[in-house]
């Protein structure tokens, strides 16, 4: 194949310096490690980048938003965190408790008082309810009524069982 000149490629683009713009983007990125769309036959990818313009391989308006964007000094970015907080309530004002330190800076309360919690009010009612729940409640539905509450070991409940089996 015939070398490329810039003459083959600057009917592609609008100028001379949006060639050079475009041609220098399209090589950094086949620098980057981005396969060539034509063959490179040995060549070096600024070479490479030209024939791709040439041949319109590449879009040339891609290619110079991609090297403009590179460029900015400023780029808007999306926060997406800063709709997060308002959801919580977490704002500066409710923060800022009108303190300012010697040097100017606002002063901001700590995590740690951020953290203390809320006092809870109980009526009353509630704690003379608590009070009475309180103490245990014991049943003794499963217990003989003729039984007595005396204490009586292992032993000699065997013994009552065995006298009881002998009398019947």
């Amino acid at each position: 194949m015939a070398r490329v000149t810039v003459e083959d490629c600057i009917d592609k683009v609008d100028s001379p310096y949006e060639l050079v713009l475009v041609a220098k983007e399209r090589a950094t990125q086949l620098n980057s490690g981005i396969e060539p769309t034509v063959n490179p036959d040995n060549d070096k990818n600024t070479v490479i980048s030209l024939r791709e313009i040439a041949s319109d391989n590449v879009k040339v308006s891609d290619l110079s938003d991609s090297a403009v964007y590179k460029l900015r000094k400023h780029v808007e970015q999306v926060d997406e965190k800063l709709d997060e907080d308002e959801d919580i309530g977490d704002d500066f004002e409710n923060l800022y408790k009108g303190e300012i330190s010697k040097t100017g800076t606002p002063i901001l309360p700590s995590k740690r008082a951020r953290k203390i919690p809320e006092k809870i009010q109980v009526s009353k009612e509630d704690l003379d309810e608590l009070k009475n729940t309180n103490e245990p409640e014991i049943s003794n539905n499963n217990e003989d009524p003729n039984q007595n509450d005396t204490d009586v070991s292992l032993d000699e409940m065997t013994e009552n069982e065995k006298s009881s089996e002998e009398n019947n």
